[in-house]
């Protein structure tokens, strides 16, 4: 493995199976949210853990502004990291903005994954009436992001419950919280701009690869109204409601998802 893209990326590999599996985090987030569920594919898969550029361990100093001005830029780290370690057929895992940057990256170099699996995807956050609903109105994410400029801190500490959403285990929203104030601002305030802005409606379409998507319940994210519209739009995709609430069912529901995984993996 070359290694500067190892250190760009903090990579980490496990597992001595035949078929790659990259584990790909969303926004705010890094590889080690994965840790629930990454160790449970290690005896059938060769796991692979990175960070987004920005992110957790990653190389700060590679962060360019104008690369990562659209989820184009990440999508092309992904795909130069499947060369760079000559990943071919590969599940991609990814989680809410991931799931996205890996379509973008699936319909372009489709040879590279064999499957997808969407964990809580949306591929626009704002509302497009009447046809599409994505849980929030133009001013809901504008003020979000005017709130991410005013005071981090505030806004990390506002958003982290409502994305984690299991108020009977506040230690997992106090670890996003702790997760969103570990980035650097000026970044986060990118990458949240990038996201929560972004368009990928078209892009769903495009994807030819075996698709499945998690949707949790009661996610004031990615409500379930997106998950039926990313499926419908998936052309042969499958969707898996699952009992677990909030956005990041890998983390407060692993086993569900675990299980969910396997089932449409191991499936005939």
């Amino acid at each position: 493995m070359p290694t500067d893209i190892s250190m760009r990326h903090n990579i980490h590999q496990h597992g001595g199976g035949a078929t790659p599996m990259l584990f790909a985090h969303g926004f705010g987030c890094d590889q080690n949210m994965w840790r629930f569920v990454e160790p449970a594919f290690r005896a059938d898969y060769r796991t692979v853990l990175f960070d987004h550029i920005g992110a957790g361990q990653s190389e700060r100093a590679a962060y360019r502004p104008e690369r990562y001005a659209s989820l184009t830029g990440y999508a092309d780290d992904l795909l130069a990291l499947c060369d760079a370690l000559d990943l071919r057929q590969a599940v991609l895992v990814g989680h809410s903005v991931s799931a996205m940057i890996g379509v973008l990256a699936a319909a372009r170099e489709p040879a590279r994954f064999s499957r997808l699996i969407l964990v809580c995807p949306s591929p626009r956050y704002i509302n497009d009436a009447p046809d599409y609903i994505g849980g929030f109105e133009r001013a809901d994410i504008e003020e979000l992001l005017a709130t991410m400029e005013r005071n981090h801190l505030d806004w990390a500490r506002f958003l982290a419950p409502a994305v984690m959403r299991n108020t009977d285990r506040p230690e997992l929203a106090t670890e996003l919280e702790q997760s969103f104030c570990a980035t650097d601002p000026a970044i986060a305030r990118q990458f949240a701009r990038v996201t929560f802005l972004a368009d990928n409606r078209r892009d769903l379409a495009q994807v030819k690869v075996a698709s499945l998507i998690l949707q949790c319940s009661e996610d004031a994210i990615a409500p379930a109204a997106v998950g039926r519209y990313v499926h419908a739009q998936m052309r042969g995709s499958a969707l898996a409601m699952l009992r677990a609430t909030g956005h990041c069912p890998h983390m407060s529901a692993p086993e569900e998802t675990i299980a969910a995984m396997r089932a449409w993996l191991n499936a005939p």
